[in-house]
């Protein structure tokens, strides 16, 4: 079992920055990728971005391009997405997930095996 612990969510003005980070824990694979999916209230959840593990091959929603960036620490297999130039429609609970044996950058939820609790980011306007 992989456990994802995500952190760094929170109230921010439109216009402002935040940083999610997501620890994993247990498990380890050879292969696999890590991403960040956001659901708001009312809405299904979405793909943000991803990276795969071994490649560093990034991914991003077309929303989120060149505001949101994600980076990795390898030694401490924590994930983080840095949020810059936030929007109101940037509030949702932001998740971690764990796409195990994978070679590529996958951008379905579907294809994730392992998820965080979710963090709560909300942009005030």
């Amino acid at each position: 079992q992989v456990q994802l612990a995500e952190s760094g969510g929170g109230l921010v003005q439109a216009g402002g920055s935040l940083r999610l980070s997501c620890a994993a824990s247990g498990r380890t694979f050879s292969n696999y990728a890590m991403g960040w999916f956001r659901q708001a209230p009312g809405k299904e959840r979405e793909f943000v971005a991803a990276v795969n593990w071994s490649s560093s091959n990034t991914m991003y929603a077309d929303s989120v391009k060149g505001r949101f960036t994600i980076t990795t620490d390898k030694a401490k297999r924590t994930m983080y997405l840095q949020m810059n130039s936030l929007k109101s429609e940037d509030t949702a609970v932001y998740y971690c997930a764990v796409a195990a044996w994978v070679r590529n950058t996958p951008t379905r939820d579907g294809l994730y095996d392992y998820w965080g609790q979710g963090t709560q980011v909300t942009v005030s306007s």
